[in-house]
């Protein structure tokens, strides 16, 4: 497996295990659906919030949650309704970000972006 790939394995893992720490319950991870997928699906109180990761080495190029762009985000959107559909949620949503650096030698920064996003809204 490829060195990124493998970095966006382990920035989800970390992203679900922070999440669970914060008191969501992870109700699905790398959920797909033809060809679309939400990389975290959690749940909190009432609230089904479809979560995108975003890990990177460094930020040389940026911050990892510059990176979803407004194509990303229909995507997430078309997804998280096939998912709604199949799970017959009709409550509250939301779409986050988490955003993982990890330097070498270096702790993981985790940014946590709620409502990062409202689909067709730009």
């Amino acid at each position: 497996m490829a060195y990124h790939n493998e970095l966006g394995k382990l920035g989800e893992l970390l992203a679900a295990k922070y999440l669970e720490a914060e008191g969501y319950s992870i109700e699905e991870r790398n959920w797909r659906i033809n060809r679309l997928e939400i990389d975290l699906i959690a749940k909190k109180d009432d609230t089904l919030i479809f979560v995108e990761v975003k890990t990177r080495s460094n930020t040389e190029h940026g911050h990892p949650e510059m990176a979803v762009t407004a194509r990303k985000e229909r995507l997430i959107s078309a997804a998280a309704t096939a998912y709604m559909k199949k799970v017959e949620h009709e409550w509250a949503i939301r779409f986050d970000i988490i955003s993982v650096v990890m330097g070498r030698n270096q702790k993981p920064d985790i940014r946590h972006l709620e409502d990062a996003f409202f689909p067709g809204v730009h």
